[in-house]
């Protein structure tokens, strides 16, 4: 009698372990494409990732490189200092998007170029976008208050 419960006990340990095995590979293969990494233009000029990665950009985009297309193509750069980035993007921009400004881009990096598939600007004069913050930081080139220091209101 102790055998089959022991026996019950293991096989019923062995679902479950395999059960969780195939559970945590269908989630992980679900968000493969839902990950997009953030990257900051140094990052992407000192590492570029391959043309197939679909990842964040973010930034200030550069004063006096807001090119706008015949069509709804525009180029800029999205600089945090010591490097800059050329975006391309096919689209409506936001409303708020402007030069010196912050922004966080979607998209792929194809021959040096970003090529956004998302943009998104700030949403008011105070906010910034953490990524963007803490990478302007890094580089020294941050100059506005401290969230978790000084409220912004």
């Amino acid at each position: 009698m102790k055998s089959l419960k022991k026996t019950r006990r293991i096989q019923v340990i062995a679902v479950a372990a395999v059960a969780l095995t195939l559970s945590t590979a269908l989630i992980g293969y679900a968000m493969r494409d839902g990950i997009n990494f953030f990257r900051s233009p140094s990052q992407v000029v000192e590492s570029p990732p391959p043309a197939t990665e679909v990842f964040r950009i973010g930034g200030l985009v550069e004063a006096g490189s807001i090119v706008r297309g015949q069509s709804d193509t525009v180029r800029f750069r999205v600089t945090d200092g010591p490097a800059s980035v050329e975006v391309t993007y096919r689209g409506i921009l936001p409303d708020l998007f402007t030069e010196n400004e912050g922004m966080v881009g979607t998209g792929r990096l194809v021959n040096g170029v970003f090529e956004a598939s998302e943009i998104l600007a700030k949403h008011d004069e105070t906010y910034m976008p953490r990524e963007v913050m803490e990478a302007l930081k890094e580089q020294g080139e941050w100059h506005g208050p401290d969230p978790q220091t000084e409220p912004q209101t």
